[in-house]
This record gives C-alpha cells, structure tokens and sequence, in this order.
C-alpha cells in the first residue's frame, strides 16, 4: 500500500500521469472517494499518461455509464454512481471485453463490491483539506 498526497488539481492530474506508468493492457483501477473528491481529474491524468492527446476531453461519464478514449492503450472510464443494480449492471456493460482490449478506470467502484476483477489496483481517495487531497493505492494481484 502507498498514499500520496496532493494540493492542486495540477498535482493530482500528475499523480494520474505518474500512476499511468504502471498500468497495461488489461488493468482495472477502482477509484473510490466522496463527491468532489478528485476521481475524475485523477483519471483525466491517467489517461493523459496512457498516450491520450487532450486529456480535457475525460469527463465524468454518469449518465451514460462508460467513455471510450483512444489513447495508447484504450481507456475505458466506467462511473457506477448511478446505477440501481451495479453488481448485475457492471456484468451488462461487458468489463471483460474492456478488459481484454485496454484499461478500465471505475469510479464509485464500492457500488460493486464482489464483482470488479480479483486482480486490480485500488484507489482510495479523501478530501484531506479545501484543495488537499490523500490518495491510497493498493494492487491485488489475484
């Protein structure tokens, strides 16, 4: 287990880049966190250091549950916030082919508890200040 910390957007999108690093083809990263607290500007940095060329265009995808981006690799950004039956919902969106083709970045990962893949690095995230943030990072290698 790692934590970092950061104190600016700025700061948690190169923690992204930098975490980019040691992702490949067939990743998943469970990011979990209250609202505001960063998910998305995280993977926005992840995917800028996957080989995305405008990492603005990452966007929070809740209401139509998953953004494909070509990058490097391709990234799949999955948001559960919304979903009634995120175990059931989650299988129907086809994670395995995701999974088979690139990365896939969930936020709200803790709707899903039991179904996301035994092998995956999590990201925990806290608010630890107004522009502070503490991220703890896991891999699970099954």
């Amino acid at each position: 287990m790692e934590t970092f910390e950061t104190r600016s957007v700025r700061g948690t999108l190169a923690l992204g880049r930098r975490l980019a690093g040691r992702l490949r083809r067939g990743d998943c990263v469970a990011l979990t966190g209250p609202l505001g607290a960063g998910k998305t500007v995280l993977v926005r940095g992840i995917a800028a250091g996957l080989g995305l060329a405008d990492a603005h265009l990452v966007s929070s995808p809740t209401f139509v549950l998953v953004h494909e981006y070509a990058a490097g690799v391709p990234v799949y950004h999955v948001d559960l916030y919304r979903l009634e039956r995120p175990p059931a919902e989650l299988a129907e969106l086809g994670i395995d082919e995701m999974l088979a083709d690139g990365v896939v970045l969930i936020e709200w990962a803790d709707r899903a508890p039991g179904t996301l893949p035994a092998r995956r690095w999590e990201v925990g995230i806290e608010i630890a200040g107004e522009r502070a943030r503490r991220f703890t990072v896991r891999r699970f290698d099954a």
